[in-house]
């Protein structure tokens, strides 16, 4: 109701979420508490919130996306060969200068974060905005990052972490008393 009163700033908001590529996710793993999403399905919700689909003002021609941070990229999960198998390309446009080079031999020279970085950039859309909504994409080889403040919260406590579902709990119970 409130898109169509008048603008709202609030909902053009931008949020922090973290998301870690080593932790079992329970909507995104396809063994839930066993192994981690896989590379594939990490990509494709990091994609999804970098566009703002998730949220109800989405519109495709506008910027209303969230801030990721993912950690542990150091510990992506793919499955079957691709490791091995999966080639990246990149040409200069010069005659011969067409390199290539497998997601192992990448993950070693840069990282998982520039693996989780080309799967992003593949699921989002071919346009102006993509180049902005990488950007707000940070990616890190392990748990330590300079973005814990900017995190989402709720009740004190960071949403995702164990006990932040006792917070809400405890939160809306006291509201309840109160009225």
């Amino acid at each position: 109701m409130s898109q169509t009163i008048g603008l709202t700033k609030l909902a053009y908001s931008r949020v922090w979420h973290q998301i870690s590529a080593s932790a079992p996710h329970p909507t995104l793993s396809t063994q839930p508490n066993v192994t981690p999403p896989s590379l594939g399905r990490l990509a494709s919700r990091i994609a999804t919130i970098l566009m703002g689909k998730h949220k109800p003002i989405w519109d495709p021609s506008t910027d209303c996306g969230d801030y990721v941070v993912v950690t542990n990229c150091a510990a992506l999960h793919v499955t079957g060969r691709k490791k091995w198998q999966k080639t990246y390309y990149r040409h200069n446009t010069r005659p011969g200068s067409l390199r290539s080079v497998t997601m192992d031999v990448l993950m070693a020279k840069h990282g998982g974060a520039e693996v989780l970085r080309k799967a992003v950039s593949g699921m989002l859309p071919k346009n102006r905005l993509r180049d902005k909504r990488l950007a707000r994409l940070k990616a890190f080889e392990s748990d330590a990052h300079p973005y814990k403040q900017n995190l989402l919260r709720f009740g004190g406590v960071q949403v995702g972490q164990e006990g932040w579902a006792d917070a809400v709990k405890a939160i809306r119970e006291a509201d309840s008393q109160r009225l």
